[in-house]
């Protein structure tokens, strides 16, 4: 373990083996650093925080702070975050807003500068959040999504598996799996062929999505009829099955 001499570190804190903690690192009682974890400098860790192993936080980056929410009303929120986890500089993730409530981050995301991560928000794996991209409160991200740099996502949005989000978009509705959605409001233009080609998605599943996305945003039918199309018309793939089953449970609607 290498704790620079100017850091400051809770006597009640966990750190795990072969930690780097960097100058002027501040970390509170109730965090949990997993093993290798590498603060390069001028880091705040605080709140009920804990981080898995492999974690690397560059300069100015705030994590585990309360929430901005004007609902806060006291009590223990926390914030989880996995394992070989990238934030660069002055990211900031905020704690949740209700008593036992918990922002969570799963393992192998790069958030990249001056990216936010707002209370409540749930992010899978294998994500990116390119910089200055900003997540409001109680936004859901799915595994090997692409947020592209200024997206804004509003409360309460999903934005759906190997999903893509061009940069400087406005989100005010859900973005359904393996589609690039694009605008101010973001609105899905076609499927994510670079990010479903990156992913190893076979072409016969991909050409399946193209048909899904035509019958859901250039058909004219209404999501329910656009919907049943798709389960009778193309084959049963996961990735289809998946989209269908997003499309369903969505609370905001999709963005078309």
């Amino acid at each position: 373990m290498s704790i620079h001499p100017t850091a400051i570190i809770h006597p009640g804190a966990r750190i795990g083996r072969d930690c780097v903690i960097g100058p002027y690192c501040v970390i509170g009682e109730h965090v949990e650093l997993g093993d290798r974890c590498r603060l390069h400098s001028h880091v705040v860790i605080d709140g009920h925080t804990r981080l898995g192993c492999d974690n690397e936080i560059y300069p100015f980056a705030s994590i585990g702070l309360r929430t901005q929410d004007l609902k806060w009303q006291g009590g223990v929120t926390r914030v989880e975050i996995g394992d070989r986890n990238t934030f660069r500089e002055g990211v900031t993730v905020h704690s949740a807003t209700g008593d036992g409530g918990a922002t969570i981050i799963g393992s192998d995301n790069h958030i990249l500068a001056y990216c936010h991560i707002a209370h409540d928000c749930v992010l899978g794996n294998h994500i990116i959040m390119s910089s200055y991209a900003g997540l409001a409160g109680h936004v859901h991200v799915e595994d090997q999504a692409v947020l592209a740099g200024y997206a804004a996502v509003h409360q309460f949005c999903r934005i759906g598996r190997l999903a893509m989000v061009g940069g400087c978009s406005k989100v005010v509705q859900d973005v359904p799996p393996f589609m690039l959605a694009d605008g101010n409001p973001a609105e899905t233009v076609t499927i994510n062929k670079v990010g479903l080609e990156r992913a190893g998605i076979a072409e016969e599943v991909q050409a399946a999505l193209r048909q899904a996305h035509k019958l859901l945003f250039r058909s004219g039918l209404s999501l329910p009829n656009a919907l049943a199309r798709i389960e009778a018309e193309l084959p049963p793939y996961p990735e289809l099955r998946h989209l269908v089953n997003f499309i369903r449970s969505s609370s905001r609607g999709i963005s078309r």
